[in-house]
């Protein structure tokens, strides 16, 4: 199928871009990567009346360190430029793990890390990355900025804070405490497709190896990702023990989860993988940050 009529904008500058965003209103729609955009619209499930195609604005697409010793990364930086790249491997390896896991390199060398969070598709693997490291997105819109968490950005599936007139430009990884990893589990039907069921976990312990910090995130069962409050509630300050991880994954499958039935699984086997993931996740998150 083909697409309905739509006009096109292409952008040299992010001023422009806004300025375009600005006029357009509601009829425009932002096109970064297209991966998923291009798409629904040849099937014709979405119908923006114009197009914002920011592929021309160089200066969205960067890796940089933050004076704090965080990742700053542009909006329009290909997935899998930050997939290979040496600083995002030595600072936060759980990125560069989590990366291998969006599609194939086809998709990665056209997909963009902004467009994929801003997309807040919940089966996908960035938004939760986001939301699992404490991102800080910046929004622009002619004449003003702002700074919105990852927790505070993403309101239902496929809808976030953004208005018509808004471009997410940055995504800012705050540095990771030392003593810190992550994993990355899902099960998914086959290689590069969407998962059933997905965790990213990512641990802080001290010196004593207890944990100072857990954030673990399920994904691709509910609405948005979803962050485990009750992992918090039992690690934080304690000795991750064995008992108290599978605790932690058999109330997050249980309780912090709404996955559906659709015709590869069901809701109690998907609670099931749930249980298995975070159980897995959170016990070698604990084992690299202790190296």
């Amino acid at each position: 199928m083909k697409p309905a009529p739509f006009e096109y904008y292409a952008p040299k500058t992010t001023e422009e871009a806004l300025q375009n965003l600005t006029d357009l209103g509601y009829s425009g729609k932002v096109l970064a990567g297209g991966q998923s955009l291009i798409p629904a619209m040849n099937f014709r499930m979405a119908r923006p009346s114009a197009l914002v195609d920011l592929n021309n604005v160089a200066e969205l697409a960067y890796i940089k360190l933050t004076d704090d010793g965080g990742i700053a990364i542009g909006t329009m930086t290909r997935d899998n430029a930050v997939e290979h790249d040496p600083i995002v491997k030595q600072r936060m390896p759980i990125v560069a793990e989590t990366m291998g896991y969006i599609a194939h390199p086809q998709i990665r060398a056209r997909g963009t890390f902004g467009g994929a969070i801003a997309h807040a598709d919940p089966a996908a693997q960035l938004p939760a990355l986001s939301l699992a490291l404490n991102a800080k997105l910046l929004v622009k819109r002619k004449g003003a900025e702002r700074w919105v968490t990852a927790e505070e950005f993403i309101v239902g599936p496929f809808m976030t804070v953004l208005e018509p007139e808004d471009m997410l430009a940055e995504v800012v990884l705050p540095p990771l405490a030392p003593r810190t990893a992550g994993s990355y589990k899902q099960v998914s039907r086959q290689r590069g497709g969407y998962a059933q069921a997905a965790t990213i976990s990512v641990v802080s312990l001290d010196d004593r190896n207890h944990v100072k910090d857990v954030r673990c995130v399920l994904f691709s069962v509910g609405e948005t990702p979803i962050l485990s409050k009750y992992a918090a509630k039992v690690l934080v300050g304690n000795e991750p023990t064995e008992a108290a991880i599978a605790d932690v994954a058999a109330y997050a499958a249980k309780n912090e989860c709404d996955p559906g039935s659709d015709l590869h699984g069901t809701t109690e086997y998907r609670r099931q993988l749930v249980e298995v993931l975070v159980r897995r996740a959170l016990t070698e998150a604990v084992l690299r940050a202790k190296k």
